[in-house]
């Protein structure tokens, strides 16, 4: 795709289901990338560097054992990265996490915990690159929110309060850095098929929780999603990569919802 070919792509959030399909996506297209996430295994004296992740669960890419949630830690990977593969081009915010709980059976722990990786990992990311980027006056930063971030959910006040933290802030970075000639876009997923809506479910039988999320839930206030199918992480990641590409080369501060429909544009 026009714009990614021989640029060097750096991705948080790495080893998870979206994290994997954007990093194989940017790959596909030509990105040399750098696969960065807290659970890939550092290898022997690369603290910081490049990581010994299976070559499966990462291919094309060159995996980087990150912790968002350490801004010094941040610093370094994105330091290392751009001294093993070149000046970044183009950052993904990937990392995020769930923890539900209904907003008043919320502790600190979690609320920190959430606002830790899904707010202020993208903000640690984002700061580390963009300062690179200014000089350079170019550059692509893309943030994976979610559609909760617009949409009131039953049990997932906490998340969805970090990713509209998230959406917000990247719009305001991409004010900010539009003279620049830096792009700054959000894409919103809704219910993809990855292990953290499969850990929604909970005890529920597959096929009924899969209706739930397709038909709706009354009882939760909460519309089904209009085209029928729960999306793949490629359907993500192909938003991605189009927002990272030259075809939106005119396009900054947006917010790209891919959910069926299901926020009915809210």
């Amino acid at each position: 795709m026009d714009g990614i070919g021989n640029r060097v792509a750096l991705v948080t959030g790495a080893a998870g289901g979206i994290g994997r399909a954007v990093c194989t996506a940017l790959a596909g297209a030509g990105a040399r990338v750098a696969a960065a996430d807290l659970d890939a295994v550092p290898a022997a004296g690369a603290a910081g560097g490049p990581d010994a992740a299976p070559a499966e669960e990462l291919k094309g890419a060159t995996p980087y054992r990150l912790d968002v949630c350490d801004p010094r830690a941040v610093e370094e990977t994105v330091a290392a990265v751009e001294r093993d593969l070149g000046p970044i081009d183009i950052l993904v915010n990937v990392a995020g996490v769930l923890l539900p709980g209904q907003a008043a059976e919320t502790d600190d722990e979690r609320w920190r915990r959430t606002f830790a990786v899904n707010a202020d990992g993208v903000f640690h990311a984002s700061r580390a690159v963009a300062a690179r980027m200014t000089p350079r006056r170019r550059g692509v930063i893309v943030t994976v929110g979610s559609n909760a971030a617009s949409v009131p959910r039953i049990g997932m006040a906490a998340y969805a309060a970090s990713k509209a933290a998230a959406a917000m802030f990247t719009r305001c970075l991409g004010l900010e850095l539009a003279r620049h000639g830096i792009r700054c876009n959000v894409v919103s997923p809704g219910s993809t098929d990855t292990a953290m809506l499969r850990a929604l479910a909970g005890d529920r039988e597959p096929e009924d929780a899969r209706s739930a999320v397709l038909d709706g839930d009354p009882a939760a206030f909460r519309v089904g999603i209009p085209l029928g199918r729960v999306a793949e992480p490629a359907d993500v990641a192909d938003a991605v990569l189009f927002l990272a590409s030259d075809r939106a080369r005119h396009i900054t501060m947006h917010d790209l919802l891919v959910d069926g429909g299901a926020t009915l544009r809210t």
